[in-house]
């Protein structure tokens, strides 16, 4: 018998890639590759700050 998980992380990541895939959509890659670099700048600026 299974348990009910707790956290789902193939859920989690499936919700995660539509989500970007949204946002992304109707980017040209110069924009796509920017959007990367910031969300880099902002994962890092997180990370220092703990």
């Amino acid at each position: 018998m299974k348990d009910k998980k707790q956290f789902d992380c193939v859920k989690m990541m499936r919700e995660i890639r539509d989500k970007i895939s949204k946002e992304i959509s109707n980017m040209t890659p110069e924009q796509i590759l920017e959007y990367i670099k910031k969300g880099r700048q902002d994962y890092e600026r997180l990370l220092t700050s703990r």
